[in-house]
């Protein structure tokens, strides 16, 4: 089996986190034959990357999404990659594939928002690409339900899950007036929207149940219904019969009872008939 190969099985049965995995590096490698290379970042089209200026984001709403399945560069997706994976891993031990799915894509477009609305009102100008957002969400929506989670790494050893979403969030929190200062805003509109879905979840309210019916929707619309097979049914149909008794029949029995009991009153006289003979008789003479 070919390199190829196996990446096309591994897709095929590797679940929707390595289908997410395999979405974000094909736009990496799309997005390398039109990207404009300035001072080590992308130069992504405003068609594709989500612009905090209104009067882009308004006429190019789908940016709310497209813009976490693209990266500004090799270690960008290359560490992005690495915390999807772990945090994949934990979501789905305790989650299903739809909730993955939709905690992804609404974290994405909620945290998209956060950011678009934040640099609109601090009248600041930027546009953001990346999946960190929606990772976060991820991690933090399992951190909220599993906070005690043993977690073995590298050269450390075991640790709670909530030290390491912990680290993360204080690294972000340090970096917020930093540069690319959008990208953390949308890191913890991230983290907060995971604690949120949760939370809901824990309360008989699943949100990733809106995507997946949107997605079925649109799925079962362009999917060709299979007509079935036009199936000819015999019946095997018997007239009922009938069980009248035949009036020929019965009337030539009548009359030869009736001759028998002639012939022996002409022998015998009327008074050697018995009582069920002068019964009959008397009947059949009406």
């Amino acid at each position: 089996m070919n390199i190829l190969d196996d990446l096309k099985l591994q897709y095929k049965l590797g679940g929707i986190a390595i289908r997410v995995i395999f979405w974000n590096i094909a736009c990496f490698l799309i997005s390398l034959f039109f990207y404009q290379f300035s001072i080590g970042q992308f130069d992504f089209p405003n068609w594709l990357a989500l612009s905090s200026d209104p009067t882009v984001f308004l006429f190019k709403p789908w940016t709310f999404l497209t813009y976490a399945f693209f990266h500004d560069g090799f270690l960008h997706l290359l560490f992005n990659m690495m915390v999807l994976n772990f945090a994949s891993q934990l979501f789905l031990t305790f989650f299903t594939q739809k909730q993955y799915l939709g905690l992804y894509i609404l974290a994405a477009i909620f945290s998209g928002a956060v950011f678009a609305l934040s640099y609109y009102f601090l009248n600041y100008s930027a546009s953001i690409v990346g999946a960190s957002a929606a990772i976060m969400a991820i991690l933090v929506a399992t951190t909220t339900y599993q906070p005690l989670m043993n977690v073995r790494l590298l050269l450390i050893g075991n640790v709670k899950l909530w030290h390491i979403t912990a680290v993360i969030l204080i690294l972000d929190l340090m970096q917020l007036r930093l540069g690319n200062m959008g990208g953390h805003i949308s890191h913890l509109a991230g983290a907060v929207f995971g604690f949120i879905f949760i939370k809901l979840l824990q309360n008989g309210t699943d949100l990733s149940l809106i995507v997946s019916k949107i997605l079925d929707f649109f799925i079962n619309l362009f999917k060709k219904s299979p007509t079935p097979p036009f199936k000819k049914v015999h019946k095997n149909y018997k007239k009922p019969t009938q069980t009248t008794t035949s009036r020929i029949v019965t009337k030539d029995k009548t009359q030869q009872q009736i001759d028998e009991i002639l012939d022996k009153i002409s022998q015998s006289g009327y008074d050697c008939l018995t009582k069920e003979e002068k019964e009959f008789l008397f009947k059949a003479g009406k």
